[in-house]
């Protein structure tokens, strides 16, 4: 009935990874794992986003504007809007819609 899961620390830093936690008709939540210099290219959100840095430091570009996001620092944006992002550290973040 209940879960623990360690999904979020074990994932690891390899370039760019994507793990699904969440996936409900009214909810979504993505572990994104995101290696030093790796980019998670240019893409939209089919819903209005939160986004939460759980460790490191990501550039989030959009709309011509750069976002300097940093550990428990929290993000969001429209849905439909172009963006994308790069790690200037190892990263982890949540993406929840």
């Amino acid at each position: 009935m209940y879960t623990i899961s360690d999904e979020i620390k074990t994932q690891q830093f390899h370039k760019l990874q994507v793990k699904k936690l969440v996936q409900k008709p009214s909810l979504e939540i993505l572990s994104i794992a995101l290696e030093k210099d790796a980019l998670f290219p240019e893409h939209t959100s089919p819903r209005d986003t939160e986004l939460v840095v759980l460790e490191g430091a990501i550039e989030f570009h959009i709309n011509g504007t750069i976002y300097h996001l940093q550990t428990q620092q929290h993000f969001n944006f429209p849905k439909e809007t172009a963006h994308w992002v790069v790690a200037r550290e190892d990263s982890k973040f949540l993406i929840i819609r």
